[in-house]
């Protein structure tokens, strides 16, 4: 799994468009094993990342759960401290 896609569900405030467009943009480049197309399969590129896109923005807003939203900042510190406790603190 591509460590560049975060979990976008069941956050306050939800999801953006733009952010389920960048984690959609991240499953195609991964899956196709490129950042940038050539010019050939531009169109099937960017066509591909419409679908998923779409796609992942029905699911996110599909989901029904009892559990309270998460909370952004939250996340992101226990991210870093799983970061820090992984890697060490920066040099």
């Amino acid at each position: 799994m591509c460590r560049n896609i975060k979990t976008l569900a069941n956050f306050a405030p939800p999801a953006t468009d733009d952010e389920i467009r960048a984690s959609a943009l991240q499953f195609v480049r991964k899956l196709s094993g490129t950042t940038k197309p050539s010019q050939a399969n531009v169109a099937v590129f960017d066509r591909a990342v419409d679908e998923v896109t779409a796609a992942a923005h029905r699911l996110i807003h599909s989901f029904q759960t009892s559990a309270p939203p998460r909370d952004r900042e939250a996340e992101r510190r226990k991210a870093h401290e799983r970061a820090l406790k992984r890697f060490g603190p920066a040099r």
